[in-house]
């Protein structure tokens, strides 16, 4: 089904500026990002922006046309066609185009949405996947009705399923309650205006004239009051019910603002806290607008009713009749309405100077000098000025006798314009003074004051932006250093961090998925998403899950897709600061059935029914007995079954929710399969993202979701943030431009967050997704967060505290991605704290393009991305599991060179109920000003320009092979940074992988290449770092076999490099020649062998120097060492 969206314009794709909403969304971008999350192959969907894009509250035929042009010009392209439009005329344009399109003969749903889609209440995506869905299904109209009651009542299933109805409860009582009782008000208020209109009318209550003039005697009949007020009361209704919708969108606004929480921080300009701006004013803002619409309303009706009913005539100045009359009841109505519209013009301009404290001006979010000397004062001068002109005008209309009696039209003009002459006065002169108040008097104190002398009139407006920004983004504790890095390795350097050496990862999650594909998944039903790097007990670890692949079976049929392959099978999990000898990674939990240390120290469920990329729905379960027909593994050719037995989804038991899921998913099979039976679930909305977002629709969710393996269970893990972008004088931030990096551009797993504008951001919640049942767990991870505070106010019991978190699921959360990429970028130019600094902008840093991306992605500016890395950092003497990035200058003309590192602890411990102490602090290493430490695109380019690195790599690159650059580290290490590099060599065959088969270091501009990370830091720290990496047992041992083919894939699942045992290790030599067995030697024999491995490095040291007391030492120290081997190792 080929979909082609035609994007118009409308509220969906508006953004915040400074002059209100403008269009200016990445439209294409998001609907990228919303087909890839719906699992939708992107090629199946065309896309055209109209230039210039329709404003739907004014549109016009010839806009139709141009969609209309659009439409057809596609025809042959689509079968089916969705039109993003505004809702204000949405109706008119969808009417209007299916006149146009008679005998277009393929659908056309139109969509858009009450709220822009950066908006945390925004119903954008819902709308558009809803369009999208209805699009694709191809069924006929007359079930339309039908199938939105059963999304509804499954939706209902679904959500009661979980435990989470109170969710939907609540945003449909709001939401209708708000509807209810706007629609009454408006109705209420058209009514009373009508109703008070008619009773002033000047002719008699049955409507019948009669007139005497001079010797004509007028008779007429119109409308009786009875009449009119039946008529009323419709009228009323209909404008009531069409309106009362207008507010309902904004549910979230409204309950916030009455669940507001405090702060504890004032502005710095009223002195009021800062909850008020985040949680009332939207809501009051809100409010007002309503009752602004609610008056409008009533002197709209209170007009055309008088006119109707001859309280204000238009005539033919005839007889001396002038051609207007009012009667004195109908002005004092008119009047009194005249007067409380302004009253509400005048109260929202007073509730709009509060807003100025979170606009976006032309160097920072708040007001600045410009706007509180001039703009606010002037604000509340013209909102006393407005009140006071509607007083003046009402009264002078209630009281003005220029609209009664009769007289010629010559003296009716003349009388008019001098009983007009003073509201003329009045509204010309309040327009004269609003000009001069609005735009002369600020347009010149900011060109004659300020900016002549910007820097000193700004910097206590800057210096608010910049404490509040670091208030609002958790950088307000971040921890300086002063770090005089090197760029001389010496020997031995690394003598002191010997753990953070052996812990620096080799894998690149990126580059090895294929890897672990070809090794680990078995059969082609199996594929791995895109690994997950996790804080393990204490091994930094690579880990995927195997999901279920439909595409990889040939065998596709409604029984195979729905009832037979319905869930993935077990987790994969490598070191991922070690390789095999010939490269591949060291698996230690691995194979089908599952094999390894987690199955042994948990004996985990590894059935994966709940996943990213799992399919649209499975019908599983059966009666006990029955023959289990859910595929579970492959065992020679039969293959081993399993019954599905937990609580996953709702029950399709009964004909009734058969009948509604056979609509909701347009198969007929549903109802007539004999695999549905009575105890039949059927599985569905299966991504652990999209379960957490429906649960918690309020939440931004990070864009990655990462398995761990947790007491006993597969668990996904989803960080949410709350979020907002009414926090005083924070600086505005588009979370989706600062989240993307080089692996969000090419992964489809790994994701930005959305296109949303925020100042505010906390990391309030930690959720878990059974994979197993999918049970959805929420956890408060910041209780102090205010907004979390009023979301649990409104939503009671969603939440579990810290306290009910295990402390094995503990020790694998970790610190977020996306926060951490939102924070880099703030503090990239917030780590400034002088406003005087700031405003020059001299100190501005930038985080580093991607080097390792091709030339289109750098000459673009593809960041690169965060990594996670075991360091020792802030004087801790052991390495801190830690999300680290680095910095260069701002700008494209300076040399790139390392101004700063940044890295963030990301341990939380594994305390039940208690969080790491250290959990969370950031630290910032700056270097000093006049330091030549390279950056990560010089270290490249110091790569590349290096000839041996050429001429080998070359070499590796020759015939089928070709090369695989992983991504480039940076480790404060040694006194100065260090750069590593994995190289990876793939054949050019089908079943071929990546294998890592050099490794290349820099330190200052000196370069390692080698076999092994550890032989590559000796060669760059004086041919002896002082300390030995995790591939330390490969040295001089390394394989040299590159083709990375897969040709002894077994059908019991064990691995291709013969480990039975499942424990993922291979057989290999220490530089001793002693045998080790890594993946079973205890901690005390890895350190005997590491020491005896060092004992070795430091007599080759000594013998080249001629040290020979040193030998003699390192000589005792290496039989010390292979002693305490042996008898750790049984004496072999």
């Amino acid at each position: 089904m080929r979909i082609h969206i035609t994007y118009t314009g409308g509220t969906i794709g508006m953004v915040e500026s400074p002059n209100g909403l403008v269009p200016g969304a990445d439209m294409r971008g998001w609907l990228r990002r919303l087909i890839e999350d719906a699992h939708l192959a992107p090629s199946l969907f065309s896309f055209t922006e109209l230039d210039p894009l329709i404003d739907s509250s004014n549109a016009t035929p010839d806009n139709w046309q141009t969609m209309a042009d659009d439409l057809r010009a596609h025809r042959d392209d689509a079968d089916a066609f969705v039109v993003m439009h505004g809702t204000d005329t949405m109706s008119y344009s969808s009417a209007a185009l299916s006149y146009a399109l008679t005998g277009f003969g393929k659908p056309v749903i139109f969509t858009g949405s009450q709220h822009p889609l950066g908006k945390i209440e925004s119903d954008a995506t819902a709308n558009v996947t809803g369009a999208l869905n209805a699009a694709m299904s191809g069924r006929f109209h007359g079930v339309g009705l039908f199938f939105g009651l059963s999304q509804f009542i499954t939706d209902l299933m679904w959500y009661g399923q979980l435990g989470f109805q109170n969710v939907v409860w609540t945003q449909l009582g709001v939401k209708f309650g708000l509807w209810a009782a706007y629609a009454l008000l408006m109705a209420l208020v058209s009514y009373v205006s009508a109703w008070l209109a008619i009773r002033a009318r000047p002719d008699s209550s049955d409507g019948s004239t009669f007139r005497i003039k001079d010797d004509v005697i007028e008779v007429g009949k119109s409308f009786s009051s009875k009449t009119a007020r039946r008529a009323a009361v419709v009228v009323s209704l209909v404008v009531g019910v069409m309106f009362g919708s207008q507010f309902n969108s904004n549910w979230s606004e409204i309950l916030l603002m009455f669940n507001a929480q405090s702060f504890g921080t004032a502005d710095p300009q009223f002195g009021i806290d800062n909850g008020f701006y985040v949680f009332v004013l939207p809501g009051l803002r809100l409010v007002m607008s309503a009752v602004s619409m609610l008056l409008l309303m009533g002197i709209v009706f209170s007009v055309v009713t008088h006119a109707m009913m001859g309280g204000i005539r238009f005539t033919m100045p005839v007889h001396g009749r002038g051609v207007l009359a009012v009667t004195k009841r109908a002005r004092r109505q008119i009047g009194i309405w005249l007067i409380l519209n302004m009253l509400a013009w005048s109260a929202r301009q007073v509730i709009g100077v509060f807003t100025h404290l979170t606009q976006q001006g032309d160097r920072i979010t708040g007001a600045a000098y410009t706007t509180v000397h001039a703009t606010i004062p002037v604000t509340f001068i013209m909102a006393a000025i407005t009140a006071m002109l509607g007083v003046f005008l009402g009264v002078w209309l209630m009281r003005s006798h220029a609209l009664e009696g009769a007289a010629k039209p010559s003296v009716r003009a003349a009388a008019a314009l001098k009983a007009w002459r003073t509201p003329v006065i009045a509204i010309a002169a309040a327009l004269v003074v609003s000009l001069v108040l609005t735009v002369a008097w600020p347009m010149l104190l900011q060109r004659f004051k300020v900016n002549p002398n910007a820097q000193e009139m700004e910097s206590t407006y800057i210096q608010r932006n910049i404490n509040a920004t670091q208030q609002a983004y958790g950088l307000d504790k971040v921890k300086v250093e002063q770090y005089k890095a090197t760029t001389k390795g010496k020997s031995g350097a690394l003598s002191s961090e010997a753990e953070s050496t052996a812990q620096i990862r080799l894998l690149d999650p990126q580059v090895v998925s294929p890897t672990f594909k070809q090794l680990q998944q078995s059969k082609q039903y199996y594929t791995f998403v895109d690994k997950y790097d996790i804080d393990g007990v204490s091994q930094d670890t690579v880990i995927a899950a195997r999901e279920l692949d439909l595409e990889g079976n040939d065998n596709r049929n409604w029984v195979n897709d729905h009832t037979v392959y319905t869930h993935g099978y077990g987790v994969v999990a490598a070191y991922g600061n070690k390789v095999a000898a010939d490269g591949q990674p060291q698996f230690f939990e691995s194979s089908i059935p599952t094999q390894g240390k987690l199955t042994e120290s948990q004996k985990y469920e590894p059935r994966i029914y709940f996943s990213p990329n799992a399919p649209e729905y499975s019908i599983v379960g059966a009666p006990k007995g029955m023959d289990s027909w859910e595929f579970d593994y492959p065992t020679g050719s039969q293959g081993a079954t399993n019954t599905f037995d937990g609580d996953g989804g709702p029950s399709v038991g009964n004909i009734f929710s058969r009948l509604l899921y056979a609509v909701r998913f347009g198969s007929d099979q549903i109802l007539f399969s004999d695999r549905v039976t009575s105890d039949s679930q059927i599985l569905y909305d299966r991504s652990p993202k999209e379960r957490v977002a429906k649960v918690a629709p309020y939440l931004t969710l990070d864009g990655r979701v990462y398995p761990a393996v947790v007491d006993g269970r597969v668990k996904w893990i989803v960080d949410g943030y709350t979020t907002s972008d009414a926090y005083p004088y924070s600086q505005m931030t588009d979370l989706g431009s600062v989240t993307q990096d080089s692996t969000t551009k090419t992964s489809n797993t790994i994701q930005a967050l959305g296109s949303q504008k925020a100042n505010y951001i906390r990391n309030s919640v930690k959720a878990t997704v059974d994979a197993y049942d999918g049970s959805v767990e929420l956890y408060a991870w910041d209780a102090n967060d205010p907004v979390l505070k009023a979301w649990e106010k409104i939503f009671p019991g969603q939440y579990h505290p810290i306290s009910e978190i295990s402390g094995d699921l503990m020790s694998h959360l970790r610190y977020p991605e996306n926060l951490f990429k939102v924070q880099r970028e703030l503090l990239a130019k917030y780590h400034v704290s002088s406003a005087g600094q700031f405003f020059s902008g001299e100190d501005f840093w930038q985080t580093p393009v991607d080097p390792t991306e091709s030339a289109t992605a750098q000459q673009q500016g593809v960041p690169q991305p965060p990594y996670y890395l075991s360091l020792q950092t802030g004087g801790s003497k052991k390495p801190v599991f830690s999300l680290t990035s680095s910095y260069i200058p701002a700008g494209t003309s300076t040399r790139e060179i390392l101004t700063g590192f940044l890295s963030v602890d990301s341990d939380a411990g594994n305390e039940k109920g208690v969080i790491g102490p250290n959990y969370g602090t950031i630290r910032l290493q700056e270097l000093p000003k006049d330091s030549n430490v390279p950056g990560p695109g010089q270290a490249q380019n110091n790569f590349n320009a290096n000839a041996d690195v050429s001429k080998e790599l070359n070499l590796l690159e020759s015939g089928s092979t070709k090369v695989n650059r992983g991504n480039l580290l940076t480790l404060p290490l040694g006194g100065g940074l260090v750069y590593v590099q994995p190289v990876y060599v793939q054949s050019s065959g089908s079943t071929s992988f990546p294998l890592l088969k050099k490794v290349l270091v820099a330190f200052g501009d000196q370069v390692g290449f080698a076999d092994t990370l550890d032989e590559a830091l000796d060669q760059v720290f004086g041919g002896n770092s002082g300390a030995s990496a995790g591939d330390a047992e490969n040295s001089g041992n390394t394989s040299q076999s590159g083709d990375g083919q897969n040709g002894t894939d077994s059908g019991d699942g064990s691995e291709s490099n013969g480990n039975a045992n499942g424990s993922g290790t291979n057989e290999g030599k220490d530089q001793n020649g002693s045998s080790s067995q890594g993946g079973s030697q205890s901690p005390e024999l890895q350190q005997a062998l590491k020491d005896a491995a060092q004992a070795m490095k430091d007599s080759q040291s000594a013998m080249k120097n001629g040290d020979w007391t040193a030998y003699g030492e390192a000589q005792k120290q290496l039989e010390e060492a292979l002693n305490k081997a042996i008898e750790l190792d049984g004496g072999k």
